[in-house]
């Protein structure tokens, strides 16, 4: 008498026999194998971004027709200030400054550069994070006609500010100049502190790709609209 196979068997050709994957296994490895990817992916990220984040400042060898320095340290507007007096660019914005922090507090971070704030630097109040101070720096840059500009923040928060920007500035060419501390040239894995402000930061980073990738981008910037009217 010929006895059935059971369903949830298959025989190979040598005779010997398997049990088929059940659909709710299959299901439960999907299940635990893409929460493993996933944290693959994001950790391989984070070495990356680390590894990329600038570990000293290098002399900026090009000029832009503008400087644009983001607040959130001292030495972000020193530097800014000392690029605008070498001639690296040709007005600087500071966005993001507390509205209580007035133009003569600025002047005490550089007094030998006080003249610079009589002719050539604006102060923007209206940002509060780098989305603002990326809204800020296009309105500032289209104002003004510049087609280049270099952006002056930490080295860890150049690469979302750089995004921000750069989304909204599609057009114009951006050149950063990260700003490096005594404490953020020692390696990120040997100091605590640094290594939860490169974690937090990448997170930011990531969140901040994910929502302009799903943002329309801008046909065109008004610069582009100005120079089609010239020709």
């Amino acid at each position: 008498m010929m006895v059935k196979d059971q369903p949830n068997k298959v025989t190979d050709p040598d005779g010997r026999r398997h049990r088929k994957p059940r659909p709710r296994r299959r299901m439960l490895v999907r299940v635990c194998i893409a929460p493993l990817m996933a944290f693959a992916v994001l950790f391989g990220g984070f070495v990356w971004f680390a590894f990329h984040i600038a570990g000293k400042e290098l002399p900026l060898d090009r000029m832009a027709d503008g400087i644009v320095a983001l607040t959130g340290g001292p030495s972000r507007i020193t530097d800014a200030v000392e690029l605008l007096a070498s001639g690296r660019g040709q007005r600087l914005l500071i966005t993001g400054v507390a509205p209580t922090t007035n133009t003569a507090e600025l002047v005490r971070l550089v007094p030998d550069h006080e003249r610079w704030f009589g002719c050539c630097v604006d102060l923007d109040y209206t940002a509060v994070n780098t989305i603002g101070n990326a809204v800020e720096t296009r309105r500032w840059a289209l104002a003004r006609g510049f087609r280049s500009l270099v952006v002056v923040t930490s080295g860890y928060h150049m690469p979302r500010a750089m995004l921000e920007i750069g989304h909204r500035l599609p057009d114009v060419t951006l050149i950063p100049f990260p700003v490096v501390t005594e404490r953020r040239a020692e390696p990120w894995w040997s100091n605590v502190g640094t290594a939860k402000i490169l974690v937090f930061e990448y997170l930011k980073f990531v969140a901040a790709a994910i929502r302009i990738g799903l943002e329309p981008a801008p046909a065109a910037t008004e610069v582009a609209h100005r120079d089609r009217a010239k020709i």
